[in-house]
């Protein structure tokens, strides 16, 4: 399961209002050097047929690809405002160890 706070889905809202699309799709890619780092994508159009897992929420599709749900299982994604710096902020359970300079991590 993947859940996002009330601040990440009025986010996520917001941001396919200005752009368009259908929901965001969550992931990993190798790089850093813990090994993993979080990607997140538009969605423009949804295919039942994919081999993703479809979180949905109220508004909006989360879709994640069923061979990172391993790295990505019970996480929460939030969406932060800290001064002049904001983002989405991804609370993984599942990290083990993160680089010094938050770059990646690993499960």
């Amino acid at each position: 399961m993947i859940s996002l706070t009330d601040a990440a889905s009025k986010k996520v809202k917001q941001l396919l209002g200005r752009r368009g699309g259908i929901g965001i799709r969550l992931g990993v890619k190798t790089t850093g050097c813990s090994g993993l780092a979080y990607v997140l994508e538009y969605v423009d159009k949804y295919n039942p047929d994919e081999y993703v897992i479809n979180y949905a929420q109220q508004d909006f599709v989360v879709l994640v690809d069923k061979q990172h749900e391993v790295y990505l299982d019970n996480m929460t994604v939030d969406y932060v405002r800290n001064g002049l710096n904001e983002g989405f902020e991804f609370n993984n359970p599942n990290v083990r160890d993160k680089c010094g300079c938050g770059e990646s991590f690993r499960v």
